[in-house]
Order: C-alpha cells, then sequence, then structure tokens
C-alpha cells in the first residue's frame, strides 16, 4: 500500500523534498543551496540548470533519507519561490537567460513606463497587484526586450515562460519529450498577467507588456485531480508517480498551516516574510498596499482569495550578516549574537535592498542603519537586524486589520526563523498577540503535499488536513513591553528615511 506524498519545494536559496506520511509527519527530507548571482546592484539571479541539477538531487537524497522508492509514492507536489522568471527553448530545453529572481529590481524603468497611463495601479483592478518590479510580466517584458533572438522566438512558439514551479514540472514530466508547461492559479496571480475575476491570461495586459501567449503555460487549479503527467522512469523518483498539486511558496504555506476559513492568517518567515489572510471566495481590493491574489483551488471548487502582505528582506539580512559582513559563521548565530545586548542601543535597520515591498511600494527606496553611535557594537546590529523583521510584520499586520476589519487574536508562524526564540519573542510583543509556531513549521512542503495528495484521494478533504495541525510553542506579548509602541514608532520614523534615495 502506497503510504507517502512527496513535495519539492524550491526556494529562493534553497531547494528542497520533504515526503509525508498521512499524518502530516515527514518520513524523508533533503536539501542544498544554490547560487545567489548578483551581475549589478539590485540584479539578483539563479541558474536554471543549478536548480533543475538541485532538485534531482534533493529528491534522490530524502528518498534514500526515507528508504522509499517510487511505488512508496502516491503523487508528488510542487512549491516554489513566486515571481522568478524563467525562459527556456522549447525543443532542447535550455534556458535561453539566467532566472530573474522576484528580488530583482531592473525592471523599475519599465514599470516607470506602464504606469505613466493609468498609474501605479493600472492593472490593479484586473489582478489585484500594483505595478512593481516584484512581478514575473515586467521581467518577461525585459527579457524579451533583451535576450538576443528571445521575441521572435517567442512568437513562434518556441521559447516558454514559466516561474520556478513550471519549470521543474516541465522538466519532471518529460521536458522536451511531452513535459507539462502548466502554472496553477496561485503562481499565475503574480506574474501581473492573469484576471483574478477569470483565473486566465489577460488579453488586454499581454498588449500592454508585449507578451505573447504563445509562450506562457496552461493555467491549473492547484490541487488537480487531472494530473498534469508522470515522472519519468528515468528522472530522480526513479518511477512513474502523478504530478498534481502546485502551489506558489506563500500559499503552500496558508495550505500547510490548515488556514482554510477565511479571517485565518499565517506568517511566513523566509528569505522574506509573508503574511498572508483568507478571505474566502471574495476577492478584497486593498486600499491599504497589500496584494489581492488567490490563495489555493481544489479541483473544480471555486478559487479562494487572499490578502498578502509581502516584505522583501528578513532572513536574507541574516545572511548577509553572515556572507557579506561576517559578523557570524552560520544564520542560526544571529540569536546569540543579539543576545549578547539587552536592546538595540538605539539603531533601527531597514533592510531596503530591493526597496520596500508592502505597505509602502517605494523602488526608490534603499537600505540603511539610523540612530548610530559610538556606543553601537555588533551585537546591536544583529538585534536590530532581527527587530526589522517584527516591525516590518507589525506594518503588514495593522494594513491588513485597516482592510479586513479583522482583529487578529494569534498569528501562526512558520519557516526557518521560528526558531529564533528572541525574535518570536519580541514579535509578539510587537503585535501584541500570542505567536504560534506549529509541530510541523516546513508548512511550505506540507503545503505542497496537501495539494498533491488531496489531488489523488490521499487525504479525502480540508477536515483532515486540519487534524494534522498541532501546536508546539506558543509566545505571549509582555504587556510592560514598548515595543508595540515607543520602540515602533521609531521603526517608522526611520523608514523614511530610505525614501527617495534612487532617482
Amino acid at each position: 500500500m502506497t503510504k507517502f506524498i512527496a513535495a519539492i519545494d524550491q526556494g529562493t536559496t534553497s531547494t528542497r523534498c520533504m515526503i509525508f506520511n498521512h499524518a502530516g509527519e515527514p518520513a524523508g527530507r533533503y536539501q542544498l543551496e544554490h547560487e545567489q548571482i548578483y551581475p549589478q546592484p539590485g540584479w539578483v539571479e539563479h541558474d536554471p540548470l543549478e536548480i533543475w541539477a538541485r532538485t534531482q538531487d534533493v529528491v534522490r537524497g530524502a528518498m534514500a533519507d526515507g528508504g522509499l522508492t517510487a511505488s512508496d509514492i502516491a503523487a508528488v507536489g510542487i512549491t516554489n519561490q513566486r515571481e522568478t522568471a524563467v525562459v527556456w527553448d522549447r525543443h532542447t530545453g535550455q534556458p535561453l537567460h539566467n532566472a530573474i529572481v522576484w528580488q530583482d529590481t531592473r525592471t523599475k524603468a519599465i514599470c516607470d513606463e506602464l504606469a505613466a497611463d493609468g498609474g501605479q495601479d493600472r492593472f490593479r483592478a484586473q489582478t489585484g497587484l500594483p505595478l512593481a518590479t516584484y512581478f514575473s510580466g515586467p521581467k518577461i517584458r525585459w527579457l524579451l526586450d533583451n535576450a538576443p533572438g528571445l521575441r521572435e522566438k517567442a512568437e513562434r512558439g518556441g521559447a516558454l515562460f514559466g516561474n520556478i514551479d513550471s519549470w521543474l514540472i516541465w522538466n519532471l514530466t518529460g521536458g522536451p519529450d511531452g513535459g507539462a508547461h502548466v502554472t496553477d492559479v496561485t503562481n499565475a496571480s503574480r506574474t501581473m498577467l492573469m484576471n483574478l475575476h477569470t483565473l486566465d491570461w489577460d488579453d488586454e495586459i499581454l498588449a500592454a507588456m508585449g507578451v505573447p501567449r504563445a509562450m506562457l503555460p496552461r493555467i491549473v487549479p492547484s490541487s488537480d485531480p487531472a494530473t498534469w503527467g508522470a515522472t519519468r522512469a528515468d528522472g530522480p523518483f526513479g518511477g512513474e508517480i502523478p504530478v498534481c498539486g502546485d502551489l506558489g511558496d506563500q500559499q503552500a504555506a496558508t495550505v500547510g498551516q490548515a488556514c482554510f476559513s477565511p479571517g485565518e492568517a499565517k506568517n511566513t518567515y523566509g528569505t522574506g516574510c509573508f503574511m498572508i489572510l483568507n478571505t474566502g471566495h471574495e476577492i478584497v481590493a486593498s486600499e491599504h498596499g497589500l496584494l489581492t491574489t488567490v490563495c489555493y483551488q481544489f479541483g473544480e471548487e471555486t478559487a479562494v482569495y487572499a490578502l498578502e502582505g509581502s516584505i522583501a528582506i528578513t532572513g536574507a539580512l541574516v545572511q548577509w550578516l553572515r556572507d557579506n559582513l561576517g559578523l557570524i559563521q552560520q544564520s542560526a548565530d544571529v540569536e546569540a549574537l543579539a543576545r549578547t545586548v539587552s536592546d538595540n542601543g538605539g539603531i533601527y535597520f531597514v533592510p531596503a535592498f530591493s526597496g520596500l515591498f508592502a505597505p509602502y511600494w517605494r523602488s526608490d527606496a534603499r537600505g540603511a542603519i539610523v540612530g548610530l553611535t559610538r556606543y553601537i557594537n555588533k551585537g546591536h546590529i544583529a538585534r536590530a537586524a532581527l527587530e526589522a523583521t517584527a516591525y516590518q510584520t507589525r506594518e503588514v499586520l495593522d494594513a491588513m486589520r485597516q482592510d479586513s476589519g479583522v482583529a487578529l487574536k494569534a498569528l501562526k508562524v512558520d519557516g526557518g526563523m521560528v526558531y529564533n526564540d528572541l525574535l518570536m519573542q519580541f514579535q509578539a510583543d510587537v503585535l501584541g498577540v500570542p505567536v504560534i509556531r506549529p509541530q510541523v513549521a516546513e508548512t511550505t512542503a506540507l503545503g505542497a503535499a496537501y495539494a498533491a495528495g488531496l489531488a489523488v484521494g490521499f487525504w479525502q478533504n480540508t477536515d483532515e488536513m486540519r487534524q494534522n495541525w498541532g501546536e508546539d510553542q506558543r509566545w505571549l506579548a509582555d504587556p510592560v513591553s514598548k515595543a508595540g509602541t515607543e520602540l515602533f514608532a521609531q521603526w517608522k520614523k526611520a523608514v523614511t528615511r530610505t525614501f527617495d534615495w534612487v532617482e
């Protein structure tokens, strides 16, 4: 009897495969990092072939870790870094350019050009998104304008586009030999090319962006009983397994946290930080700097929508302290360094390395450390870096409360940074509500597994998934803390110092 579901979680800095049993418990796992490529300031790229190689390696590693074979796996789900654009040759499978990562800011001029006619919210009614360098659509336009021969090849149908989910599914299911060119509604909703109301590519926006429909993947449900193909017998799984689950990473974490009811929310602490609030079948337009997005769609059911607050730099700031400044040897060391001081010493670190995302959407902003004095040491810098994550989350939560009218009673959290007790306690203090970590914190991979498992009947419904959720730890707000009042006010002041840096 088949007992497991496999999930490939392709993230901004690493790729992992996790295999889950029916109780949502990991039965095998493996993870590898990949190179971050910075051709010039503001540009961030990945090598798609390296990502595909890492994907194959982590699948084999997870299967070996669990002592499993293909016959043990019922289905495969994919989750991925969203908005990272890949273009490749339909016939050879070769990338036609490095992937342009969601953090990349090279498309600012394109966004400004598009905003000249209708403003930053020109396409918000259709897409739920402001014109910003974050999203895939302007990246495709840049590639079409700058990669030699790409536009002509795309118009002939010889070039394919996808976020990373499409690239992996196409390769897993055969590549040039019949690979499925698909993307799910959550990933499509992050391109700025899909209409939230029709769940199809919007011809008006395609024309404005100059993107040929022929290069775009077919939009499918996040969990699809029809399946899109099977893994190849000569591929990393070593057998034919249906591929039938696909969710953008933040939507996957929402599913993994079992936030299936309107008003339920989660926050993921990864490279960036992403808070999602389930709004049910209602498309809620944001008036406070949030994104309206698809949360998930299971089979033929009506799509579920969400409000999202996207923060560009959180965990990436800790990596920056490690890799660029050498303040720590491993990312996990940041907590011990931050604990060498009792507070931030009066400094605030605004990590606007890629501009500011929600709720500001300021591509002209750049990072700053303010309040420096001779008193400051590396412990204060580490502490201010962690506090920046908590403050940015508070700003997003305030916007979410204003848009939805829902006052959250607690916040479910997941991602790599939730094992930092100092950060989690400070987060509770800044928010003034309990912060709750689940027993399985790898909710992104779990959500992808749920989507695939639901498609093949491994899980019958969302109630079964809810039963798997369990609390691991809870942090309560300190009633005498000033983190959410005086300190937060200083943070807001610091943010204004980053505006208008890029002309």
